[in-house]
């Protein structure tokens, strides 16, 4: 088995376009949360999401491939470009060797929509442009990165509802682990258009706190009554020892842990059991203790049901060792499809860095989180080990742990 590391990674989310602004974002505990006006006149019960600025691309690509493109596409292209930069990988490199891509997508909402009204309007469906197929497929984000950084190893992508992401990096992890790949690109997006989370809305899984935007997203407080949608991209650059060695590359972690189960039970609704089994299966496979885990990013999602099991999980794990614990989605919001990737990036910047981001609007515990170390503010600590936890519709649920590289 060959050890993994982490030579690169970067971020475009609500909370800042670059690892520089997302930093001080995590630092200052700063929240992306807005009330947007287009989502109530569209019908939205809740109008509340993260704000991620749209992309200027005209100077970095070119016309065809701008148009191949959808929104999440967009946001995973510059996610990308950051990684590949802060992992020291050219063009060159990437035309002389085999190096993969897999990423978390479970929705391409916009483009089918689009193409479909332009179809039923004009009566004729050559008016929905030649790029329309290509943005509306699931795999748009891979295939389109595949052909814009010609790439040659594996490329595919993974829709597991909100462990999307997590599974990417996972599932990356264990090609290179045996052997079958050097280097993955992997990582997570979300798209945060209108059309792309009005049926979450419809069965009011989101807060209606809408007078207080930036308080809306409150993880594991008792007075939480939803959480908020959002959206970006990460992608985190996976690579084994040997090839980081190789080519002299700076190692910011190595990935020691995957865990991951099902539920086997209600389509929405969690349960303890399966979110334990896989926290417990990834300390398993990093061949650590519970002892040794200094911080958890949590799952969480400002969900009464959702925050109140993972609670219950985590004290069952980790309930004799109190490791710092926050959820990042309370000042990102919900980040679905990428929040698994997101929150190894968010983790990896307070590795890196030094600090525990702040759990913020955690202001009254119910009886399960005041069971657990919640940061409610910025807190300074050397983190060596970290779990992030990533739990989605289905019962799907995926656990990675990642170590300081020494």
């Amino acid at each position: 088995m060959k050890r993994v590391v982490i030579t690169g990674y970067g971020i475009y989310s609500s909370i800042g376009k670059n690892i520089e602004e997302v930093s001080k974002s995590l630092y200052e505990g700063k929240s992306g949360i807005i009330f947007d006006p287009l989502r109530k006149e569209f019908g939205y019960q809740s109008a509340l999401t993260g704000m991620v600025e749209s992309p200027i691309l005209k100077d970095k690509l070119d016309r065809r491939a701008r148009l191949m493109l959808p929104e999440q596409g967009e946001y995973a292209y510059m996610s990308t470009i950051e990684a590949l930069k802060n992992a020291n990988l050219d063009q060159n490199y990437l035309d002389e060797n085999e190096v993969g891509i897999i990423f978390g997508n479970d929705s391409s909402a916009k483009p089918v929509i689009d193409a479909t009204d332009i179809i039923r309007e004009k009566k004729n469906t050559q008016f929905a442009g030649s790029g329309s197929v290509f943005q509306s497929l699931n795999s748009t984000v891979t295939m389109n990165l595949a052909t814009i950084f010609r790439l040659k190893g594996i490329n595919f992508t993974v829709s597991a509802a909100c462990a999307s992401g997590s599974q990417a990096i996972g599932l990356g992890f264990h090609y290179i682990r045996t052997g079958l790949q050097d280097c993955i690109i992997c990582g997570g997006a979300q798209e945060t258009n209108i059309f792309s989370m009005g049926n979450f809305d419809a069965i009011s899984a989101f807060s209606t706190r809408e007078n207080e935007p930036t308080k809306a997203s409150r993880p594991f407080d008792r007075d939480r009554d939803g959480l908020v949608p959002s959206g970006g991209a990460a992608t985190v650059i996976l690579e084994s020892l040997d090839s980081a060695l190789k080519r002299g590359a700076t190692i910011y972690g190595e990935i020691i842990g995957y865990g991951f189960s099902s539920n086997g039970g209600h389509i929405s609704n969690p349960t303890i059991e399966g979110p334990t089994r896989s926290i417990e299966k990834s300390l398993l496979d990093a061949q650590i203790k519970a002892s040794q885990i200094d911080y958890i990013n949590a799952h969480a999602t400002s969900t009464p049901v959702g925050d109140a099991s993972e609670a219950q999980s985590l004290d069952k794990v980790f309930g004799l060792y109190k490791p710092l614990i926050s959820s990042t989605k309370s000042m990102t919001g919900h980040e679905c499809w990428m929040a698994g990737a997101s929150e190894i990036v968010y983790s990896m910047i307070m590795m890196k860095e030094g600090f525990v981001a702040p759990n913020i609007n955690f202001e009254n515990p119910d009886e399960f989180s005041a069971k657990l170390n919640i940061a409610d503010k910025k807190i300074n600590k050397r983190i060596d080990v970290f779990l992030s936890n990533s739990f989605g519709f289905g019962g799907t649920n995926s656990s990675l742990i990642i170590k300081n590289y020494k």
